[in-house]
């Protein structure tokens, strides 16, 4: 049967003549330095490829603020100006390329660093997968509160303007902050920062409350006001309350207690003019494609040999990217398109990326900006919020610089940064067209970023108020669709109609167990209350909705309604029925919830941080009658390991000619299906001959 399988699955090579770009587009990074050169893989050669070597060196820039293209940037006009009245930057990056670039293939895979961090998309653990292909890879640094000297020697930083004598009020939140190894409170917390220096050490001029609980929504339970005279900015790890001066700690007195959260309203100072990232990243990727040579005449290592750029962004990255061409950053300052495909990749909502004082690392709990805007493609008329008629394609079908686009989401990004938003509208009752330029495809049932996979029981959470961890897989689909875009942006092949759940056909839904559908598990939390549901805030004047971008003069901002979030609907066995389903979910174990509650303290019951779960069926209905579980067992589902098996390749063969899975991914997965299964005894054996296997043979045929 193994044979029979490898046969089946047939490998389609991608192939085609790429379009040539002319160069000659004249970026704005004014000037580049290689600062080293490393051999990847120690030289190794790589397919008809060769040998590839990584580059990574430093970009300086300039922005004119008078141009159009620079005018969103929050406080661009407080930034210092050089002698041209430019705003200057510096941004590290690198670059995986081959040694001979006659051999590459066109296209520049941009990955969108998170975090600083240098990452080589879809390789899956693979890195070989894009280096086999010719494919360049660029990482470019955009974080405003990560400057160079505060970064990694293996990461990447960024120094921007910042905006100084600039101030206003931010909040910090610190929730169940852990006791000591010695059994005391802790008495003292780093404030939030750079980019927001404490701009008073009078704790007259903040407000420090705690409480026990805070729902989704932001009301608080039991608040009390702590006495200014209660806390310091200072160090009492050493030395006693009031401690030692510190303007980048926060130290209470009596220390801070787990059960409770605490939320502090304070003056800050000088901060980024972080949305100069977004023009870095923009810059640097138009001065790799498409300019000679800097200005001092140092010649781009790249030549003249991209013809398409692909940009990816994974997680924080991929909101990003979602913001870049909201606010117009997919034109660079010469008129013309930076990306020509787009995945951003888990990434449910947008972030703090041109905001004055935000941090962009923050992602999805309360006061943090991301959710105002569109989280949808096509223009559509917020009324709900009173936000008008808007959509992240607005702006770059004013000018032509519309990408093609793969959104992939995950489950955390439906249940934790309000996806399923930019699905149902602000009114959560019609499904939002999806442009002709955009793909959607929800990962059905996994994690952010998805689960280690393998084909393993495992075991169930011994917390009942929260599962064990999601193993369900993303990686595998994920490379069959970078290689689905490629074929899209370079020789118009379109790729599989997108995938996601829909209130049409109802499977969007409410966020409740009723709704969803959800089965009975014994010992494991229910999906009610989970939701992390969009927030209307009233962030302010100042604040420009529709960007995502300016000043945040209500701190913290006032919540005025509750946006309806829906959920994907579930079978009877609480795995999702619509989008995508990887081939351990198409033969599945258990459940693979997309959410995961917090099972203890303040926020108790609300989803956590970009988590999901895994309830692993009873072995067998015996077991599954005596807990009183409603999910049929693995003995009453699978017959023998032959079974299971063939139906796994007959689910693979399926995956390749869908175009979500690649056939050597195939052959692979099924391999390590067959061998994990036989290890674990968790499917009787039936002998691979005579009456045993006809049988399977028959019932697989059914």
């Amino acid at each position: 049967m193994i044979a029979h399988s490898r046969k089946r699955i047939a490998y389609a090579a991608v192939v085609g003549a790429l379009c040539i770009v002319a160069a000659g587009a004249q970026g704005r990074v004014v000037k580049f330095t290689i600062d080293s050169t490393t051999p990847v893989s120690n030289g190794a050669s790589f397919g008809t490829v060769g040998a590839y070597e990584l580059l990574r060196g430093t970009a300086y820039g300039e922005l004119d603020p008078a141009d159009r293209r620079n005018a969103g940037i929050t406080d661009i006009n407080a930034a210092p100006k050089n002698a041209n009245g430019k705003v200057e930057y510096k941004a590290q990056f690198s670059i995986h390329k081959p040694v001979d670039m006659t051999k590459a293939s066109g296209i520049m895979v941009y990955n969108v660093p998170n975090r600083g961090g240098i990452a080589i998309p879809y390789t899956a653990g693979d890195d070989s997968f894009l280096w086999r292909r010719g494919d360049v890879v660029l990482n470019s640094a955009w974080q405003g509160d990560q400057p160079i000297a505060s970064q990694a020697a293996t990461a990447l930083g960024i120094d921007v303007p910042i905006a100084k004598g600039v101030t206003g009020m931010v909040v910090d939140r610190f929730i169940a902050v852990a006791k000591q190894s010695n059994g005391q409170n802790q008495t003292t917390q780093s404030l939030t920062g750079p980019g927001r220096d404490l701009a008073s050490m009078n704790t007259a001029d903040s407000k420090l409350i705690s409480a026990t609980k805070e729902s989704q929504s932001g009301v608080k339970t039991s608040v009390a006001t702590i006495a200014s005279s209660d806390f310091a900015y200072a160090d009492c790890r050493t030395v006693p309350f009031p401690g030692t001066p510190d303007a980048a700690r926060l130290c209470i007195k009596g220390g801070f207690d787990p059960a409770l959260l605490y939320e502090l309203v304070r003056p800050a100072k000088d901060p980024f003019v972080l949305g100069a990232g977004n023009a870095a990243m923009r810059d640097v990727i138009a001065f790799f494609r498409r300019q000679a040579a800097d200005s001092a005449g140092t010649k781009n290592p790249l030549g003249s040999s991209i013809r398409t750029v692909i940009g990816f962004g994974n997680s924080q990255s991929g909101r990003f990217q979602k913001h870049m061409l909201n606010n117009g950053f997919n034109e660079d300052e010469d008129g013309k398109m930076v990306w020509d495909g787009m995945n951003p990749n888990i990434a449910g909502m947008m972030g703090s990326f041109n905001i004055r004082f935000m941090q962009p690392g923050d992602i999805a709990e309360m006061y943090f900006p991301g959710a105002d805007g569109p989280l949808w493609w096509e223009d559509y008329d917020d009324t709900a919020r009173g936000h008008g008629k808007w959509g992240l394609l607005t702006r770059c079908r004013q000018t032509n610089t519309c990408p093609l686009i793969m959104e992939t989401y995950g489950g955390p990004e439906a249940w934790y940064s309000r996806g399923t938003v930019g699905m149902a509208g602000t009114k959560g009752t019609e499904d939002l067209p999806v442009p002709p330029n955009v793909r959607r495809y929800y990962h059905a049932g996994t994690t952010h970023g998805g689960g280690s996979g393998g084909f393993n029981l495992g075991t169930a959470s011994t917390d009942p108020n929260q599962f064990a961890a999601n193993p369900n897989p993303q990686r595998e689909i994920n490379r069959a669709l970078y290689v689905d875009m490629v074929d899209w942006v370079t020789k118009g092949v379109l790729p599989p109609d997108s995938r996601y759940p829909k209130i049409a056909d109802g499977t969007l839904v409410q966020p409740t167990s009723a709704a969803m559908g959800w089965p009975n598990i014994p010992n494991s939390p229910k999906p009610d209350g989970v939701m992390n549901s969009v927030l209307d805030y009233d962030y302010g004047p100042l604040f420009r909705y529709n960007d995502g971008s300016g000043i945040i003069t209500n701190v913290p901002p006032p919540v005025k309604q509750v946006i309806p979030t829906l959920a994907p609907k579930v079978d009877a066995d609480g795995n999702e029925v619509a989008g995508i389903k990887s081939l351990l979910m198409r033969l599945p174990l258990g459940t693979y919830t997309a959410w995961n509650p917090i099972a203890s303290g303040p926020l108790k019951g609300r989803e956590a941080s970009l988590s999901a779960g895994y309830v692993p069926f009873a072995k067998t209905k015996a077991e599954r009658l005596a807990s009183g579980d409603s999910r049929l067992s693995i003995e009453e589902r699978y017959t023998s390991l032959w079974l299971y098996y063939f139906y796994a390749i007959n689910q693979a063969n399926i995956m390749v000619s869908e175009r979500f899975l690649l056939p050597d991914d195939a052959a692979v997965m099924v391999n390590q299906l067959l061998n994990n299964m036989l290890a674990s005894s968790l499917l009787p054996r039936a002998t691979a001959g005579g009456e045993t296997q006809v049988k399977v043979e028959e019932e697989a045929a059914e």
